[in-house]
């Protein structure tokens, strides 16, 4: 296999501290940019997909759409970057960020406007696996501490102003809900000209072809599960004939998957990372992260509003406790990794505190108080500050440098995978639940609070339905936190069994010059 450069191997391309300061800069508007086009249209799909003439089908599928794409691609951006130019394949995934971000905002009806969410989430996909590889490759692991606190914090202040700026563009007459897409796409262009200037990287290119039927069969097999689990509940019944094809179709093209990837000198998902102790249980780790955390707290807006009446603008501030704690512990202990070069006692804790939060956050119902519910999701959000982020460090750590977009991919790509898994399931438990408890506080009466499976309106249902409901709820949405509990634990586990090894002191291109030299 035969390596040409820009620059001799030994001697790769060295950026400055303030190249660096430069480049991450670009790198943390591109997220920001792709966590905000996730969330910016929480509050607003209702409005879009009402002017569009949508469907309650279509409402889903516009979210589904940029997570089955930006879920399934992320495997393929990470693997393009271990054989290709990096610096190039981010500011491709930005462009197609912006171009999908240009058709959605024109989009004249709802068909046009699910299929320019496939081009944002394929352009995230790239953004989420490619901006930490680049980070991986400009900096050494000792180092990345700092800048994955950072990257933390951005997450954590994307997720938060996403609906709250769809809920005021909406809001706003002279803006409105498209203004929801084009919102983002002067930061991915400013992410593009300023990664163009102070990106330093050598251009490698392997000599090798890229798996692009194992990709292809891995991104069926994938997007065949994620629409199951997404639809089974709401769609179609969980026991129905859709379950019986989807499932074993989505095992069998991922059987296959796996089959291809054994056979070709470069794998899309590299098996061989998998003999990697830190490897395996930092997967682990992150696809349990996924289900417990994200499958948990993406119904906590749903509780503020139906549970304690809350308004949607209130509802979105009331998780503002969560997100600092996150953004607080992130950059806390990123700061302190990197200054001490020890990392396993930060995973353990944030480990603990993830599960506590989530099992705290089991004892809500319906009379739970504001200061209360803060300090449960506070100790959510410091756990999962801790955590999160640093799985990818320690994983980037203890791997090949030409074996950094693969490994660092397959993480994001659990980690979501999860996160989607958990939201479907513990969804389903949600609705089943909510539907017995209502059934069981009215009983002949359980037909008036609402039918169908339909999230009622509380405001047009006389006061002892109404509180019925709410109870139901809150009750509901505490046994999905016990259900998330024991699952977070299941984490602390995986990361005790880490063995703790120093950072290394070299970038991502130092480690792949001494590797080629060698």
């Amino acid at each position: 296999m035969s390596v040409s450069e820009a620059e001799a191997p030994g001697a790769p391309a060295v950026m400055s501290r303030q190249q660096v300061l430069q480049a991450m800069s670009g790198l943390m508007m591109g997220i920001f940019v792709a966590i905000l086009a996730s969330t910016v249209v929480a509050n607003a799909l209702p409005r879009i997909v009402s002017e569009l003439g949508g469907s309650q089908a279509s409402y889903t599928w516009v979210v589904t759409t940029e997570l089955l794409a930006m879920t399934a691609t992320v495997p393929l951006w990470g693997k393009l970057s271990d054989l290709y130019n990096k610096k190039l394949l981010i500011q491709l995934s930005l462009g197609l960020f912006v171009v999908g971000s240009l058709v959605a905002g024109f989009a004249p009806n709802i068909e046009l406007l699910i299929a320019s969410r496939v081009a944002q989430g394929i352009g995230g996909g790239g953004l989420t696996a490619l901006a930490q590889v680049i980070m991986a490759a400009i900096v050494s692991p000792r180092q990345l501490g700092k800048f994955s606190g950072i990257f933390g914090a951005v997450f954590a202040v994307g997720t938060v102003a996403g609906p709250l700026i769809g809920g005021v563009l909406v809001d706003t007459s002279w803006l409105g809900w498209r203004w929801c897409f084009f919102l983002g796409v002067p930061f991915a262009i400013a992410a593009i000209l300023l990664l163009q200037r102070t990106l330093k990287l050598p251009t490698i290119r392997r000599d090798a072809k890229v798996d692009y039927l194992g990709a292809f069969l891995i991104m069926l097999g994938v997007s065949t599960l994620l629409v199951w689990s997404s639809l089974a509940g709401a769609e179609f019944a969980w026991g129905s004939w859709q379950t019986a094809v989807l499932v074993p179709a989505g095992v069998v093209v991922l059987a296959l998957a796996v089959f291809v990837e054994t056979k070709v000198p470069e794998p899309i998902i590299p098996l061989k990372l998998f003999r990697n102790r830190t490897v395996t249980l930092t997967t682990v780790a992150s696809f349990l992260v996924g289900v417990a955390m994200f499958g948990g707290t993406v119904f906590l807006s749903q509780y503020f509003q139906l549970s304690l009446g809350k308004s949607p603008t209130v509802a979105g501030l009331m998780s503002l406790p969560m997100i600092f704690g996150l953004l607080v512990s992130s950059t806390v202990s990123g700061q302190l990794i990197s200054r001490t070069g020890r990392w396993k006692g930060h995973l353990l804790l944030g480990s603990v505190l993830m599960a506590a939060g989530l099992g705290l956050l089991g004892l809500i119902d319906a009379h739970t108080s504001i200061v209360v519910l803060s300090l449960f999701m506070l100790v959510l959000g410091v756990g999962v500050g801790m955590l999160m982020q640093n799985l990818v460090l320690v994983t980037q750590n203890d791997v090949p440098a030409h074996d950094l977009g693969a490994a660092t991919s397959t993480l994001s790509f659990f980690r979501s995978l999860g996160g989607s898994i958990g939201v479907s399931a513990l969804g389903a438990v949600l609705a089943n639940r909510v539907a017995a408890l209502i059934s069981q506080g009215l009983g002949p009466m359980a037909g008036a609070g609402g039918e169908g499976g339909k999230v009622p309106n509380l405001a047009d249902l006389p006061a002892p339905i109404a509180n019925v409901i709410r109870e139901a709820y809150g009750t509901a949405t505490s046994d999905l936190f016990l259900i998330s509990a024991p699952i977070a634990l299941l984490v602390v586990v995986a990361v005790a069994f880490l063995k703790h090894l120093p950072l290394k002191t070299q970038s991502g291109l130092e480690r792949m010059a001494a590797e080629e030299s060698a």
